[in-house]
C-alpha cells in the first residue's frame, strides 16, 4: 500500500472513531501527523480527497473541519479567490478602482498626497519585483484611503485580499526588477498629478488607463505562460 493511500485510511479511521459533528475543527496538521504517524505531505493529500469528497472543508488561516462547507464561507475571501479567474479581478478593478481616484481627487489630504510621493518613490527605486508590488500596493491602498469613504475602504481592501489571493502570472520582463522605464512610474505620476490638481476626472481617466496596461502585461504574461 502506498504511504499516501495508508494515510488516506488511518485518516478516515481517525474520524469515524471520533463520530464528529459538522464543523468540527480537526486539529493543526502537525497534531495530527504525529496523531496519524504519516507524513505531511501525505496528510495533505489525504486531506485533499476528503475534501474533493465533501467531507473536510479548509479556510485559509483557520483550519480544517468536518462537513460541508457553510454556504457563507463562498463569500469569504479564499472562497472567492477560488472561484475567481485573473481576468475577472481585473474586470472589477476596472470598474472600481477609477471612482476611488475619482474620489481621492475631492478629497485627499496633504498627508495622503506625501503617501503616495513616497509609495512612489518606493516602487521606483524598488530592489526586487517583491519591492516593487509591496510598494505599489501601498499607493493603490492610499489612493483608496484619500477617497475619504469607510466604506468604499472597506471594499477595495476585500477586492485587494481577493487579488492577491488568485494565483497569476504578471508578466515578468525576464529580469529580477522592473526596469527604469517600467509602464507604471509615469501612470502612477499621472494619477497623482491629477489628485493634486484636484481634477476628478483626470484622475479616474489615468487610473483607468493604468489597469489598462496592468490587464495588458497580465494577459501578455498568460500567453507566455502557454507557449
Amino acid at each position: 500500500m502506498h504511504e499516501d493511500a495508508g494515510a488516506l485510511t488511518q485518516l478516515r479511521a481517525w474520524l469515524a472513531q471520533r463520530d464528529l459533528g459538522d464543523n468540527a475543527r480537526l486539529p493543526p496538521e502537525r497534531e495530527l501527523c504525529t496523531i496519524l504517524g504519516v507524513s505531511r505531505g501525505d496528510l495533505r493529500k489525504a486531506l485533499k480527497v476528503l475534501e474533493d469528497e465533501g467531507l473536510l472543508w479548509r479556510q485559509v488561516g483557520k483550519g480544517t473541519f468536518t462537513g460541508i462547507r457553510p454556504a457563507e464561507e463562498t463569500t469569504t475571501i479564499s472562497g472567492l479567490a477560488h472561484r475567481s479567474s485573473p481576468a475577472e479581478v481585473m474586470r472589477a478593478r476596472l470598474s472600481f478602482e477609477p471612482m476611488l481616484a475619482f474620489e481621492a481627487a475631492l478629497n485627499a489630504t496633504p498627508e495622503d498626497i506625501a503617501e503616495l510621493e513616497r509609495c512612489m518613490e518606493a516602487a521606483r527605486s524598488a530592489t526586487s519585483w517583491r519591492h516593487y508590488e509591496t510598494a505599489d500596493n501601498r499607493m493603490h491602498r492610499t489612493i483608496a484611503e484619500a477617497a475619504g469613504n469607510a466604506v468604499l475602504l472597506a471594499l477595495f481592501d476585500q477586492l485587494n485580499a481577493v487579488r492577491r489571493a488568485v494565483v497569476w502570472s504578471r508578466g515578468r520582463t525576464g529580469s529580477d526588477r522592473p526596469p527604469p522605464d517600467h509602464h507604471s512610474h509615469s501612470e502612477h505620476r499621472r494619477i497623482l498629478e491629477a489628485v493634486v490638481a484636484r481634477d476628478p476626472q483626470a484622475a479616474q481617466a489615468a487610473m483607468h488607463d493604468h489597469l489598462r496596461s496592468v490587464e495588458a502585461g497580465l494577459l501578455r504574461g498568460q500567453m507566455e505562460a502557454a507557449e
